[in-house]
């Protein structure tokens, strides 16, 4: 199941041109009000990347919307990634960077080679990315520059970077002890946080090494089964509180894990228990259009940011699976 192919693109069906209803006119259909939601945001770049994966919209209008959250050290910052503010260069910001320039095809070249110098500059002795500081209080920006101390290495920040630069085939020298750090840190998962395993998964859906992914996947699946962090039916209860950090009903049901039909996480559910995890990602589509967010809010404005992404993120992902949206 190894995803070997380029960003899956929506079908011709779903991309038709449409006319953006007016506030006295609601749109019908769950794209053309989720089209309504990311246009009433202030996300330029969420705008951009609709009307390219929904709309026919060009990749170069995204690229220039990116550009505008990078900075001269070769990493990203301005609050690209919705939960880190201030315009400091982060790592987090790089993992968002490289989604976006992955989903029009454009993570390659000079972009990817400055943001290797970045990760490189700001890598923790393992050789991988550390978490952000806690933020200070009056200042969730966050100090610049690379962390004080000795920070750890984070599978959280670094597994999807990783997975992504091989994705698309970028090689690097970071790359090397990175990508180490990210066998050690999967294979060694014994009680993880839904999110570590998300992580992991960006991670091994694109490792050089699909044997081992594979295997390292198979244990991963038998272990969120044992420990039951996905629910077995997603529409019942569930015997485990939401992941810390997670806000009411923010439980990961099987989509978190796969996001499109190819990643190694979709072996680890029934056709049943994915088409069941669809139909509520579907109906979570709220009233003004967007999809909720789920993990900690602190500020209105960036919880709206946050929205704007995910509604982005479940149209794909239901798409991916041959949902109609339109």
């Amino acid at each position: 199941m190894a995803d070997t192919g380029a960003a899956p693109q929506p079908p011709t069906s779903l991309t038709s041109p449409a006319s953006p209803a007016s506030p006295a006119s609601p749109p019908h259909g769950a794209l053309a009000r989720a089209e309504r939601f990311v246009r009433l945001t202030p996300r330029v770049l969420d705008q951009h990347l609709f009307a390219h994966h929904f709309r026919d919209g060009g990749t170069a209008p995204v690229v220039r919307a990116l550009d505008a959250y990078r900075n001269e050290d070769g990493g990203y910052g301005h609050g690209l990634d919705p939960g880190l503010r201030g315009p400091a260069s982060r790592p987090p910001h790089v993992a968002q960077a490289l989604r976006v320039l992955d989903a029009v095809g454009r993570c390659d070249g000079r972009s990817a080679e400055d943001v290797c110098r970045y990760l490189t500059s700001v890598s923790t002795a393992d050789g991988a990315l550390p978490a952000p500081p806690p933020a200070r209080r009056g200042r969730p920006d966050g100090p610049a520059g690379p962390a004080a101390g000795d920070p750890q290495g984070e599978l959280l920040v670094t597994g999807p970077v990783v997975g992504l630069l091989h994705r698309n085939e970028v090689w690097h020298a970071w790359l090397f002890r990175a990508t180490d750090f990210c066998w050690r840190a999967v294979e060694a998962l014994e009680r993880p946080h839904p999110c570590e395993i998300e992580a992991a998964v960006a991670f091994l859906d694109h490792a050089p090494d699909r044997a081992r992914a594979r295997a390292a996947a198979d244990r991963l699946g038998a272990l969120l089964r044992e420990r039951r962090i996905a629910p077995p039916d997603p529409d019942g209860p569930h015997p485990y509180p939401v992941a810390p950090g997670h806000t009411p009903g923010g439980h990961h049901l099987p989509h978190d894990y796969a996001r499109t039909p190819r990643s190694l996480a979709r072996a680890w559910f029934t056709d049943e228990e994915m088409a069941r995890s669809l139909d509520l990602l579907a109906a979570a589509q709220q009233e003004d259009g967007g999809w909720p967010f789920h993990g900690r809010r602190w500020a209105p404005g960036p919880a709206l940011e946050a929205r704007s992404a995910a509604t982005l993120e479940s149209l794909r992902t239901l798409v991916a699976y041959g949902r109609t949206v339109g």
